[in-house]
């Protein structure tokens, strides 16, 4: 510090940095940061400054920090004593002019100092200066020895302060001095005589000279809206032309689109519309993938052996469709006659070419389900090592588990001996509790005896008195009830031929009633019987004529099942070659003989297993087989069903699809 304020010796005044100084310390108090981030910030700001000055600046504020204990004790018990009079906002103030004196008061000097305290203002300096020294040694010095040592304090700080102490007594006499010559009321000033100016009359201004008036142009008219404007008639024109120019351009687009009449190579849209129309016929006759019928139902086979009932509506259903039949095949004929188009060979072309890929198709299926097969069998022989091993994993856990079962058993038997044995101990120190607990229950139960008889005699007298209660109400209600049922005679005096004596016209007895409205039954009687016979002679007309339809029908049906029975055959032979081709393939023979060796060693496998296994495996085994005996006569069925359909989808032609489709809608 010596060699900081020395550098200050030869400076005029330090007033401007202690205001400086006291400045920052109070954005240090208000911006609550730590002292090195704050210092970093200040020097930012005091880069203009000079070396010297900023530093004497910072080690002010720096030190008022370090010492905030020493110099808050002075400046809190000021503010403590003297709050009333002084503003919060000088604290920054005093904290300074405190850590001055303390620290700073021999680099300084005296003149330095008194500036620096005049600058600052001389009435609340001289309070605090003379609040500060003149509790120096008494509660001020206690004060500090509590935070530092007392010889410490005694060196650095008393022994300075008390050393200046005369001059800063002079110095608060001087403040002292200036504040009540500050206080003295100031004489008013003698007033002297000032000289006044001469009151002259100003001369008047010269008149301005009227100017000229300036002669104003007249109004011009405006220019007419039609200079601006283009003509009507080029308006006319340029539309004229774009429509010109538009139906121009339509013309050469129809002349570019339609050809010349004259040397049209083209066939007209009637002669187009008709060919387009046979054609669509034509191709709707040719139903390549239609709806497959699954057979025909077994009542046309034992149609010889058993009738067919049919009601009204199913007799003219299939006479309808008969009919309908009948149509299309005088149609067709008419057709033919009239040059026609004969789709049978296209037909047969198209079976042929059918049959040629399935005949195709057939071997590669049967490679497919044999390989399938040969997998299946691969599995299972997977499977049953799989299987075999687990079951030697299962076995060696059981084991393991036994065990531990059984060391676990022994450990809760050696517990339960434990507990039986504390149970004994604890029922023998609870004997004598018992008996005093039973006495105390018997005397509670005698007295809830007594209680209870009391209860009971006192609800057995209110029950007899409720019973008296409802006795005689019940006597009151069966008298009431008695007289209630009592007959009433009624007389009565009604004669049925009298009438009713009101005078009317169409008046008339309830006998002679009775037998109007018998006579109008009998007539509705008879006219129900008339409708009835009626009725009975149309529905005999009506059963002849169903009679003869089913005749026709009868015959019809019969053409049909011949038919049917003729492309059964064919059916029949067709499959036959088609198997025979599939059996003489090789590759399908030699699957085959693969499938079969796979067999055999399963059954081979099956058969080590069943001698080395224990008894009670060797009852499973048979299941076993059972089971994928059973699934390999599954799988048989289902080829050889989606053989069948694959067959009858390639044979089935349209011809016949309609032909056995008519027999079952019939039916």
């Amino acid at each position: 510090m010596s060699g900081l304020f020395g550098g200050f010796k030869m400076a005029s005044s330090y007033v401007s940095l202690v205001k400086e100084s006291i400045v920052l310390l109070d954005k240090f108090r208000a911006d609550r940061r730590c002292l090195d981030d704050f210092i970093e910030d200040a020097l930012k700001d005091l880069e203009t400054t000079d070396t010297l000055q900023r530093t004497f600046i910072l080690d002010v504020v720096s030190g008022c920090t370090e010492y905030k204990k020493l110099l808050d004790v002075v400046v809190n018990a000021f503010y403590g004593q003297k709050g009333k009079q002084l503003s919060r906002g000088d604290h920054s103030q005093y904290v300074v002019i405190c850590y001055l004196t303390m620290f700073a008061l021999d680099e300084l000097g005296l003149q330095h100092f008194c500036n620096i305290v005049k600058s600052l203002g001389i009435k609340k300096m001289h309070t605090f200066l003379s609040f500060f020294f003149s509790n120096l040694t008494s509660w001020i010095q206690e004060e500090w020895n509590g935070i530092y040592d007392a010889a410490f304090v005694e060196k650095h700080w008393m022994g300075p302060l008390l050393r200046w102490r005369p001059e800063i007594n002079t110095l608060m006499d001087q403040l002292a001095a200036k504040i009540s010559q500050g206080s003295q009321i100031k004489k008013a000033p003698v007033k002297t005589t000032k000289p006044l100016e001469f009151s002259l009359t100003k001369p008047k201004p010269r008149p301005l000279l009227m100017p000229e008036l300036i002669p104003q142009q007249e109004k011009c008219k405006p220019v007419p809206d039609s200079t601006y404007r283009a003509p009507k008639e080029t308006q006319i024109i340029g539309e004229i032309k774009e429509k010109n120019h538009q139906k121009a351009e339509e013309l050469l687009y129809e002349a570019n689109i339609t050809q010349f009449r004259c040397v049209n190579p083209q066939k007209s849209e009637h002669t187009q519309r008709s060919v387009a129309q046979i054609m669509e016929e034509q191709d709707s006759k040719l139903q390549f993938n239609s709806f497959q019928a699954s057979g025909l139902p077994p009542t046309i086979k034992r149609a010889n052996s058993r009738s067919v009932k049919l009601n009204n509506a199913a007799i003219l259903r299939r006479e309808a469709l008969c009919d309908r039949e009948v149509e299309k095949e005088l149609q067709r004929i008419q057709q033919l006659l009239q040059g026609g188009r004969e789709p049978s060979s296209f037909l047969q072309w198209q079976r042929e070419m059918l049959q040629r890929d399935l005949q195709e198709r057939l071997p590669m299926i049967e490679r497919k389900r044999l390989e399938t097969r040969i997998t299946d069998e691969e599995v299972a022989l997977a499977r049953k090592q799989v299987v075999e091993r687990n079951q030697r994993a299962a076995q060696l856990k059981k084991e393991e588990t036994a065990q531990l079962m059984q060391r676990y058993a022994e450990k809760r038997l050696q517990e339960e001996k434990e507990l039986r044995d504390l149970v004994q101990q604890v029922a023998e120190g609870h004997k004598n509790s018992k008996a005093a607990q039973e006495k105390l229950q018997k005397w509670k139960q005698s007295i809830v005896k007594e209680v209870s008889q009391q209860s009971q005699e006192l609800l057995r007298q209110a029950l007899e008195e409720e019973q008296a209660k409802l006795h005689r109400r019940f006597e009151i209600i069966h008298e009431i009830h008695s007289i209630e049922s009592l007959p009433h005679i009624r007389v009565n005096k009604f004669d049925e031929t009298q009438t009713a004596g009101h005078e009317l016209r169409a008046e008339m007895s309830l006998a002679e009633l009775k037998e109007r409205l018998a006579l109008l039954r009998a007539a509705r009687q008879s006219e129900e019987e008339e409708r009835r016979s009626h009725i009975l002679e149309e529905k005999q007309q009506q059963k002849k004529l169903l009679l003869e339809r089913l005749d026709a029908i009868e015959t019809h049906r019969r053409e049909l099942v011949k038919a049917s029975d003729t492309r059964k055959e064919e059916k029949k032979a067709k499959q036959d070659f088609f198997q025979q081709v599939v059996a003489q393939d090789e590759t399908v023979l030699a699957l085959r003989r693969k499938l079969e060796e796979k067999k055999q060693e399963r059954q081979r496998w099956k058969h080590t297993e069943s001698s080395d296994a224990k008894p009670s495996r060797r009852t499973t085994a048979p299941t076993v087989g059972h089971a994928g005996n059973h699934r390999q006569s599954l799988n048989e069925k289902s080829w050889e069903e989606l053989e069948q359909n694959l067959m009858r989808c390639i044979q089935d032609t349209p011809d016949d699809i309609s032909w056995r489709d008519t027999p079952k809608t019939q039916y």
